[in-house]
């Protein structure tokens, strides 16, 4: 630092008086030698033995010429001599000299005249092994060199961590010249940074002496205000020649394009995360509701603060949406999310209502043009069209919502519905990134979603032809009284294969039947609605049981892959008596009033279709008054993990205890047995026999 430098620095000058001494003339080891007028050596220091090789007592008195120099040399260091003394002109240059021990080496001069107060003349000789100084300035010149041209940033502080040196390269990571650092502090200099810190590890450097190297740290500088750069930081201790310490130095390396690359990478690893999340949680199911709900706990909190998957109802229905960029659109929302308490979820349109979305609502601008809608930075004017109405806005305002991204669900071509998103706690505005992500993951949900869109759609259907197909039961025939009950799998597209009938007949019979066609679609339902269909004409043919199901088997092994079970049962009011078969079907439960109920021991059969050629057999039951038959399929008492005579013996359970209405019975054994929450449908039919009919009573009926 020069003497100019040290002005700007603003501190006082160092006090006058002893001080440690430096290296410098030590390490060029500077030897002086005095010459009287004739030449003679009359002053020898102890640097000048070590140059030359002659003690004082060898060297004082002698002439410095005949000395020191070779013959050769003799008359040109005598002109030079005779120079200074008569001139008093300094002399200063490279003159080879002879050592002690007979060899010759360069020494660098500085030659002076001096007068004493007697007049006198006298010639001062300085000097120093040429090699030795040609060897520190090669350093001091490396080391300036080093410092100003070095791109590291590079700072020696003082031991009261006032900065002495700032090289070029600090000058532009810190965005501020070297002159306005000298002499201050780095709190004074760069006060946005944590300068306590920063001093603090320089104290412990000074204290210590053991360097810390890279320290990493982050922070903006004027150099870029607007921008997050980091550096890597090493501080290590100097200490003079003669060990005393002159304060602590500083190596600075921007590694802020390392640094955002490492950032970018992380950011890729955890999308690349998150994509490999959602493929594992979104569409576990089939069920609508839960898939949407399955994305917006995958978006929330990785990718979005809130959001909120609303679906076109026309689609819901099955329908062409028939969207037009000036026209409304008719949305359900299926799910909301939000990854903290806050009243903007409240903002969001309620789950499981249809809502008319207006044109210029940006979750409609997404669906209707099939891209994506990106506002990095919500205005206020924004929030009018990201939320329903004005006090929604409100709320979202409220919330600090400043960021918004709204998707389309887009699956097969088809615009499905619409996954918005928005940032109020995370600063980070949504970026082009966070776009491409979201689109990826609304890809993969949207084909979720449609799938389970059209499974549902299958259900649907499944379920309303089953309904269709299944009799309006009379609450009363001829000796029996009467409840049903059906119930779909409870598993979308499960429907379709259970079906109970009640047909009258002749002279007042009745004919019972429960079947189950095995499979859950469409394609089952259809098989039961042939089956019902011929059950009852053959019942009106007045086969018995047995032949019944007979001739049903041979009609299933028509069917392509069909199985089903099913129970017959023909009641007779006038005897009391049923007549029941069996083909592999569960057996029928009999209660009477004043005993406990049981399992009907009957021949079990084959199922239909099975090709089994297994006997069906017809037998005999009492049904007296008051007593309850119940015929019902095996989801009402199966469980995969549980063996059906469990299921069984809990319908016999159910039963004890008191004599409740048919309705009443039904709904208990819907609500609490171990099929009830299956993936299997349930058809329940239970008869309740009448006192005895006569006769004419039949004939009446």
């Amino acid at each position: 630092m020069s003497a100019s430098d040290a002005d700007l620095s603003g501190r006082d000058p160092e006090p006058i008086g002893p001080s440690l001494p430096g290296g410098l003339l030590d390490l060029l080891g500077v030897a002086a030698a005095l010459l009287d007028g004739e030449g003679r050596i009359v002053l020898w220091s102890p640097q000048a033995r070590e140059l030359f090789g002659w003690s004082a007592d060898e060297a004082l008195g002698r002439y410095a010429a005949k000395l020191l120099v070779a013959e050769e040399n003799v008359p040109l260091i005598l002109e030079l001599f005779a120079k200074v003394m008569a001139s008093g002109d300094s002399w200063a240059g490279v003159f080879p000299i002879r050592h002690k021990d007979g060899s010759t080496r360069l020494v660098e001069f500085r030659n002076m005249r001096l007068r004493d107060k007697d007049g006198a003349r006298y010639a001062l000789g300085i000097a120093a092994d040429e090699s030795v100084v040609r060897g520190v300035e090669r350093d001091l010149a490396l080391s300036a060199r080093l410092v100003t041209q070095s791109p590291i940033g590079l700072a020696v502080l003082d031991t009261d961590l006032r900065y002495v040196l700032v090289n070029p390269a600090l000058e532009h990571i810190n965005g501020i010249p070297a002159r306005l650092h000298l002499g201050r502090t780095v709190a004074e200099v760069l006060p946005f940074l944590d300068a306590e810190a920063i001093q603090a590890v320089m104290r412990e450097v000074l204290s210590t002496g053991t360097p810390l190297l890279e320290q990493f740290t982050t922070g903006s500088t004027p150099a870029d205000p607007g921008a997050e750069h980091a550096w890597l930081v090493s501080y290590y201790r100097l200490d003079a020649a003669g060990g005393r310490v002159i304060g602590v130095a500083l190596s600075i390396v921007d590694v802020t394009e390392q640094h955002r690359a490492d950032q970018r990478a992380a950011q890729a690893r955890r999308r690349l995360a998150l994509i490999a999340r959602a493929s594992a949680r979104i569409g576990t199911t089939l069920d609508l509701g839960r898939t949407a709900r399955e994305l917006a706990d995958t978006v929330v909190p990785d990718l979005a603060d809130m959001t909120a998957i609303d679906i076109l109802d026309a689609v819901l229905q099955a329908r062409s949406a028939h969207l037009t960029p000036t026209g409304p659109a008719d949305f359900r929302a299926l799910a909301v999310k939000a990854a903290y308490p806050t009243e903007a979820a409240g903002a969001a349109d309620p789950v499981g209502e249809i809502s008319r979305y207006a044109a210029d609502r940006l979750v409609t601008r997404s669906a209707t043009t099939g891209r994506p809608v990106h506002i990095p930075h919500v205005r206020p004017g924004d929030l009018a069209r990201i939320a329903r109405d004005e006090q929604a806005a409100a709320a979202l305002a409220r919330a600090g919502v400043h960021s918004y991204l709204a998707v389309p669900l887009t699956a097969r071509g088809e615009v499905l519905g619409v996954l918005d998103m928005v940032r109020a706690r995370n600063p980070v505005p949504f970026d082009a990134d966070d776009v491409l992500l979201a689109e990826e993951l609304a890809a993969r949900a949207a084909v979720c979603i449609d799938n389970a869109r059209w499974y549902q759609t299958q259900r649907d259907a499944a379920t309303a032809l089953q309904r269709h197909l299944l009799p309006q039961i009379p609450p009363h025939v001829p000796g029996l009284n009467l409840a049903s009950r059906y119930q779909p799998a409870g598993a979308p597209g499960h429907a379709g294969g259970d079906w109970f009938d009640v047909i009258p007949l002749g002279a007042g019979a009745t004919a019972l039947v429960v079947g189950d066609v095995m499979g859950h679609d469409i394609n089952a339902a259809a098989t039961m609605g042939q089956l019902r269909t011929a059950g009852r004409t053959m019942a009106r043919l007045g086969l018995e049981p047995a032949e019944i199901l007979r001739q049903l088997d041979q009609l299933t092994e028509e069917l392509e892959e069909t199985i089903a079970t099913c129970v017959c049962v023909l009641h007779e009011p006038v005897s009391g008596r049923c007549r029941i078969a069996l083909a592999g079907h569960p057996p029928p439960v009999l209660h009477r009033p004043d005993r406990p109920a049981i399992l009907l021991d009957l021949p079990p059969g084959a199922p239909l279709g099975a090709a089994a050629h297994v006997p069906l057999t017809t037998t005999g039951v009492d049904l007296p008054a008051g007593a309850r038959l119940f015929l019902y399929t095996d989801g009402l008492v199966e469980q995969r993990e549980q063996a059906i005579d469990v299921g069984l013996n809990a319908l016999l359970d159910q039963l004890t205890g008191p004599w409740l209405p048919l309705d009443e019975v039904c709904d208990k054994l819907l609500a609490v047995l171990p099929g009830r929450k299956g993936d299997d449908d349930v058809a329940l039919l239970v008869a309740e026999a009448e006192p005895r009919q006569g006769p004419h009573q039949v004939q009446q009926w």
